[in-house]
């Protein structure tokens, strides 16, 4: 098989459904590439955060073993870079002999940057030394200011914090996205002429909160057209505190016709997206490198989009933060392609995947598996079962595990109530089945594989202490 070269198009925030070309989120660039290629209909992130998903999209492993908890650029960081012995596949693509470029976002260490990592770098946000979030003179700033007392369109009140555009219209000329992509546009016609293979890696800020997008985009979509989630009634008196407590005390500041311009908002924000990646596929068309070039769409972790009345992502475990779009084109690789592939993707599968068409064979352990066997159309009778997660908090720290099956969804919330969801009945994660005994067998079953994920992860969060050894059934479970 010749080596591939390989175009990654990573957005941020990207829901699944958004790449479905059943949709309604016009994507016409996205959906091409579906249609030409192969779309995984279940593919998760580890996390609901950008550090720790990007950080397993690039290792192969879960935020366990590679270090990664979450904003890696704050000081709130529980780490500022990956665990020592970590090696990433741009490396093993580098010493393969393939030419790479970074243009994007990092977010993955800042004390090391791509070109620490096999990359030669041109624009990089998120990283080497970057330093997100606020300082004490920025409250200082807001205390001089009077108090807000009147809500704005799409503003949520936040009195101490500020106030916070969940939404809004402007131009976004020269912006990071636009600045990621004319650099890959650049880049395109001199990889053609290498004699090597090559890999570009463009990495996207959007579709990230706050949904500011331009006005001919926002006008594709009809207000009126846009439904609320089945999941927007759920007043979660079920789910644990702090699920409802971010619901109450900010999202429900929206009226429901507000909600629905923010999820049209989110829609046309990935239309704009959508512009841009054609430009990078019309370019690698005229480049002549398309046939042999395998493309990837997908996104780091993904957005709730006003799911159980939410937005944005963060602790609430409902799968809309944590679904995210993969789709790939290899004209001279995939056989049949239109395909929808519905096994359960890891994004931990990637970085195997592209040693594999490389031809790099490695020992070393990796979370995720290999995808090349699908795009090949060739059969996995040993593939998954269970997509697990890992997550220690989004700046406020929790400790919370969860494992999804086709049938059922079980959470361990060792800061509050677990959840347990009958997705047969229930894909919405609408009624919490954790304390319902009809369901005892099934939770315990869960919890089983659960700490099984956690033993072969190595995952440190198995502390007998009395007060922190809340799950139903403990680490034990692993060898029963």
């Amino acid at each position: 098989m010749t080596q591939p070269n390989i175009l990654i198009f990573m957005t941020d925030h990207q829901r699944a459904d958004t790449a479905r070309i059943d949709h309604p989120s016009v994507t016409p660039n996205l959906d091409r590439l579906a249609q030409d290629g192969l779309t995984f209909t279940n593919t998760y992130c580890p996390s609901p955060h950008c550090c720790p998903s990007r950080a397993t999209f690039f290792s192969g492993l879960y935020p366990s073993r590679h270090g990664v908890w979450n904003n890696i650029c704050n000081r709130q960081a529980l780490s500022h870079g990956l665990n020592p012995g970590v090696r990433l596949w741009s490396e093993d693509l580098a010493c393969a002999g393939y030419e790479q470029h970074f243009s994007g976002k990092w977010h993955v260490s800042v004390e090391e940057g791509p070109g620490d990592r096999g990359w030669t770098e041109h624009l990089v946000s998120g990283g080497k030394g970057t330093l997100h979030g606020v300082t004490w003179d920025h409250y200082r700033e807001i205390a001089a200011l009077p108090d807000v007392v009147a809500r704005g369109e799409g503003e949520i009140l936040r009195p101490g914090y500020g106030t916070y555009q969940l939404y809004g219209s402007a131009e976004r000329q020269g912006d990071h996205d636009c600045r990621v992509v004319q650099q890959g546009l650049a880049l395109i016609p001199q990889l053609s002429q290498s004699s090597n293979p090559w890999t570009l890696y463009l990495g996207l800020s959007g579709p990230h909160d706050p949904y500011i997008v331009p006005q001919k985009y926002l006008d594709i979509y009809n207000p009126e057209d846009v439904p609320l989630p089945s999941s927007f009634a759920d007043e979660m008196t079920d789910k644990p505190g702090v699920y409802k407590k971010m619901r109450e005390m900010r999202f429900g500041q929206l009226s429901e016709r507000e909600v629905r311009e923010a999820i049209r908002h989110y829609w046309a924000y990935c239309s704009y997206l959508d512009d841009l990646f054609g430009q990078v596929l019309q370019a690698l068309e005229q480049s002549g490198e398309a046939e042999n070039t395998l493309v990837v769409y997908t996104s780091d972790h993904a957005d709730y989009a006003g799911e159980h009345g939410l937005f944005a992502k963060g602790i609430p475990c409902f799968s809309g933060a944590y679904h995210i779009p993969a789709v790939i084109r290899w004209p001279a690789g995939i056989r049949n392609p239109g395909r929808l592939v519905d096994d359960l993707v890891s994004e931990a599968d990637f970085a195997p995947t592209f040693l594999d068409l490389a031809g790099v064979q490695t020992d070393r352990h990796f979370t995720g598996s290999s995808l090349l066997p699908f795009l090949l159309d060739e059969t996995q009778d040993d593939w998954r079962t269970a997509i697990h997660t890992q997550c220690n908090g989004v700046e406020l720290y929790y400790t919370q595990r969860s494992v999804m099956t086709r049938e059922f969804k079980y959470t361990f919330n060792g800061f509050d109530r677990d959840e347990l969801y009958d997705l047969r009945f229930d894909p919405h994660e609408m009624v919490n089945r954790a304390d319902d005994p009809a369901y005892a067998r099934v939770k315990r079953a869960l919890c089983g594989e659960m700490w099984r994920f956690a033993y072969k992860e190595d995952d440190t969060a198995i502390n007998p202490y009395i007060t922190v050894s809340l799950a139903p059934y403990g680490p034990a479970e692993a060898f029963r």
